[in-house]
């Protein structure tokens, strides 16, 4: 039997690459509240490292707190509109490179964060190595975003029906479970690529969620989808059923997908 997939797989991470403006556009942004918890525990105007920066959606906090940001990103089009994007800001460096690959001196940042890009890197390696860049006291912080299920609702129940047709097929449910269970802290690390980053040597760990509504038009749900690496990497032919089935219904039930999200922040300490 083939291996199953799941869609992550870790030589797709540079799929977005091919998307950087419609990434940009279209993704959530973060709550302010998760930036401010993050800057009480290290302080603002500090040394800052970003694992997978992406276009700068959470980079651009930061760097209005003062931080000088070290950003690190593998695609070459997401570093170069993140440059464009960011460049009235003289606090910002940009490396093109994997997190693995880069050099950097050790014992030298406050704060190592990862906006929803820690599930690229194999956690043996990238957690010891936020580890070892940290000067002691600084802060290890890995934040993301699900959407949450809205078990129950008719619009929301008619598109898990088009997932079973489209999708469901390519990406089994022993790989990518039907429900998340968001207060589950086990599961939580495994949406994260990591366990408990204890073992890594952080101390004073913890875990905050932040929930947020966010509504889509059908054409803005459809562009968020074709964001998702698991998505864009279905056949063809799928994909393209699967996105012409969730925009007629979400057309059928009013033309608006209120979605709600909850956002995880978990943190640990050096020292």
């Amino acid at each position: 039997m083939p291996e199953q997939k799941t869609g992550w797989e870790a030589d797709k991470k540079k799929h977005f690459d091919e998307i950087a403006e419609n990434y940009d556009m279209i993704r959530p942004r973060y709550p302010a509240k998760l930036f401010e918890d993050i800057i009480v525990i290290c302080g603002a105007g500090k040394k800052a490292i970003e694992i997978g920066a992406g276009t700068g959606i959470a980079t651009e906090s930061f760097l209005r707190a003062g931080f000088d940001v070290t950003a690190i990103e593998i695609g070459e089009k997401m570093a170069g509109f993140m440059q464009d994007k960011l460049n009235s800001y003289g606090n910002l460096d940009i490396i093109v490179s994997s997190f693995e690959d880069a050099n950097m001196p050790e014992n030298s940042y406050d704060l190592v964060y990862a906006a929803n890009s820690f599930h690229w890197i194999d956690p043996e390696i990238g957690c010891s190595k936020a580890f070892r860049l940290l000067k002691s006291g600084g802060a290890f912080a890995l934040f993301r975003y699900n959407g949450v299920p809205l078990d129950g609702d008719e619009m929301y129940e008619e598109i898990q029906k088009i997932y079973e047709k489209h999708y469901r097929p390519f990406y089994p449910d022993s790989k990518r479970p039907v429900k998340d269970d968001y207060g589950n802290p086990e599961q939580l690390l495994y949406r994260f690529g990591v366990g408990d980053i204890g073992q890594y040597g952080f101390n004073g760990i913890t875990m905050k969620h932040y929930n947020e509504m966010i509504t889509y038009s059908a054409d803005e749900y459809i562009a968020l989808l074709d964001t998702l690496s698991d998505h864009r990497h279905l056949p063809d032919e799928s994909r393209t059923a699967l996105y012409a089935g969730v925009k007629e219904a979400i057309l059928r039930y009013g033309g608006k997908y209120n979605a709600p999200h909850t956002f995880q922040l978990y943190m640990g300490r050096k020292g």
